[in-house]
């Protein structure tokens, strides 16, 4: 049976440029090893995709709506429902001066920022530089190698999804507890300060609740130790020595 729209399932795909079998992602850490793409600040795992909401590009979207659990396929994708076609008017030449003190460390292929608009370098000389601000992709058509593993039917499958979506931590650490109407969700230490903790917090409770709708409110605990009362503590446990008699000798 396929999908209908929203519904919440975990995908594993690769993905490559059909012109040159350029592989450009994967959600498998073997195939990113594989392939010299893999990135130790990247959790590698299967997708959450809501189908039909574009999550991912139009092209995958479509293909997933008419797809079900166990299929194992090739999704070809062309640039109107992927990543654009090319625009010509979307290369610009600047000023080399303009990248300030980068400019001499720049090369061409490099990906720079400029005017918070991000673009590729494709020429540098005569003291200018071209840069492309079409996406790398644009043109290409690309080719997903998709496996559909699941489809998350109940309440604790669905919350355990979006957390894993949004939490870059061990699945270990993702604790929470559902009692009746509310959630308790534990956020792991090593978050307590991270850069971004509140959009986290955002969009994991939008999700949440747009796919759990029974649920009423949403609790964030964050559970701080006193690690001076902890070291102490251990310090206090610890087995004291004896010291052995001395023999004597008989007189």
């Amino acid at each position: 049976m396929t999908f209908n729209k929203g519904s919440l399932i975990l995908v594993d795909y690769t993905a490559k440029v059909k012109d040159t079998n350029e592989i450009f992602e994967t959600t498998i850490e073997a195939e990113a090893k594989k392939h010299s793409l893999h990135d130790t600040n990247i959790k590698y795992q299967p997708k959450l995709v809501s189908v039909g909401e574009s999550w991912v590009i139009k092209g995958l979207d479509e293909a997933l709506a008419n797809s079900k659990v166990g299929d194992k396929t090739t999704v070809e994708v062309t640039p109107d429902k992927g990543f654009g076609e090319r625009d010509p008017g979307k290369v610009r030449m600047i000023p080399l001066r303009k990248l300030g003190e980068d400019a001499d460390k720049v090369s061409v292929g490099d990906t720079i920022e400029i005017d918070e608009k991000k673009g590729i370098i494709r020429f540098i000389g005569s003291g200018r530089v071209q840069v492309d601000y079409n996406h790398r992709f644009a043109g290409k058509t690309i080719l997903y190698d998709v496996n559909i593993l699941k489809s998350l039917e109940t309440d604790d499958e669905k919350i355990k999804g979006i957390l894993k979506r949004h939490i870059p931590v061990e699945d270990s650490k993702l604790v929470f507890t559902k009692t009746g109407k509310s959630l308790d969700i534990n956020i792991p230490e090593e978050l307590f300060r991270a850069d971004g903790l509140q959009i986290m917090k955002h969009f994991m409770q939008s999700d949440i609740f747009k796919f759990v709708p029974s649920l009423e409110k949403i609790n964030f605990l964050e559970t701080h130790l006193n690690k001076s009362s902890e070291t102490q503590m251990k310090e206090d446990t610890k087995p004291t020595k004896t010291e052995k008699p001395v023999a004597q000798k008989a007189a």
